[in-house]
């Protein structure tokens, strides 16, 4: 029997019951009667590799069905069940619900069988590329990003503070394809790598600064966008940092849609950050930026209400550079005896930065003493295994 689920959806239980008798020791099948109950299967048991959905069926037909099911779950593989084969039925099915494939009624259990197979095949490859885009992309960046902090370091920790903000909103919102929101967030500060050191501090102590820095400063997600643009599977992305401060253009087309949507959940994210940052407490900047923002959707607000300070900032200590632990996060910045800022408030502690610690401890540039929040989630994970 497969692994990935298959649901079945018709308005006559006799015939879901005859293909369930039959393909039960195939695949992972279950049935729904009629569109309502499937969407609610969906949204509860989901997501499905596969649904296969009757065309006609009192109150939501399989067109409007497989629409829905097509924004709540945009990997599944969709097929139609259908007597009926005139040509405006299959041109609205294509259309709207994105069709993997037709099957006739009746239709038998070799060919629903075949079907099935075929559909799981399209799914295992849809699912594998994308896998492979998230992951594989999305870890080289932060590989990226990681290396950029230790140059710029109060940019990137802004940055890596944003993109776990994002995590926990678009996570809330149910929000498809989250990875290039959390991207978008991880790349927002990339330009700054072409600021000095001293402007990006100035811009984190909230100094005023002059003309020309103000404008340079200013430039930097155009300058990211500019780099990131070259990189084909980037370009969505590129846009949605340009636009990362300022209004971005409207437009009619689903894709453009999601990339505005993601401009202006990072700049939002970004003024919630900034906010947080001058002393604001987190519940008072997303009311402040709520009634700022009255046509933004409203289920971002109550996401960023429920993030959990907690779950961050967990039990504020002091540790020695040889016990800090990737995961905790940087709770007073680190600088060198002469001043020069090596890591963030805020910023995650890896690897890498525990690496570079130890080399400026062994020159004696820095104290050993760390100020660090073990968030609460590691915590209980620790607390656990001992």
């Amino acid at each position: 029997m497969t692994a990935e689920k298959i649901l079945l959806v018709d308005d006559d239980s006799n015939i879901l019951e005859g293909y369930r008798r039959s393909l039960i020791r195939e695949f992972l099948l279950e049935t729904a009667l009629g569109g309502e109950q499937a969407l609610t299967m969906a949204a509860e048991n989901g997501p499905y590799a596969v649904v296969i959905s009757d065309m006609r069926m009192p109150g939501m037909d399989g067109i409007q069905l497989l629409s829905r099911v097509k924004a709540l779950s945009p990997d599944t593989i969709r097929v139609m069940l259908t007597g009926n084969t005139d040509t405006e039925t299959a041109i609205n099915a294509i259309n709207e619900g994105s069709i993997f494939r037709f099957l006739n009624k009746p239709c038998s259990k070799e060919v629903m069988a075949k079907t099935i197979t075929a559909a799981l095949m399209q799914y295992r490859l849809v699912t594998a590329e994308k896998q492979l885009l998230e992951q594989t992309l999305s870890g080289s960046l932060q590989v990226l990003t990681e290396v950029l902090s230790l140059i710029n370091p109060a940019a990137f920790s802004r940055a890596e503070r944003a993109r776990r903000y994002i995590h926990h909103v678009v996570t809330k919102m149910k929000l498809g394809n989250p990875w290039q929101y959390e991207v978008a967030a991880m790349l927002s500060q990339l330009g700054c790598v072409t600021l000095p050191p001293e402007t990006i501090d100035a811009v984190y102590r909230g100094e005023k600064l002059s003309a020309n820095e103000q404008a340079q400063y200013d430039a930097h997600p155009s300058v990211a966008a500019a780099l990131l643009s070259k990189i084909p599977r980037l370009v969505p992305i590129a846009w949605m940092i340009e636009y990362q401060n300022r209004p971005a253009p409207r437009a009619d087309d689903s894709e453009m849609t999601e990339m505005r949507l993601g401009a202006g959940i990072l700049r939002l994210i970004l003024a919630y950050e900034q906010a947080i940052h001058k002393g604001m407490s987190r519940t008072e900047a997303a009311h402040v930026l709520a009634r700022q923002n009255t046509n933004f959707s409203p289920e971002f607000f109550q996401a960023l209400v429920t993030l959990d300070p907690n779950a961050e900032e967990g039990e504020i200590r002091k540790s020695r550079i040889d016990d800090l632990s990737p995961g905790m996060i940087v709770q007073q910045e680190v600088r060198t005896n002469d001043g020069m800022l090596v890591v963030s408030k805020g910023q995650e502690v890896t690897p890498t930065v525990i690496f570079k610690l130890k080399n400026l401890l062994a020159r004696r540039s820095i104290s050993n003493d760390v100020t660090v929040s073990m968030p609460t989630t590691t915590l209980a994970f620790v607390k656990g295994a001992s």
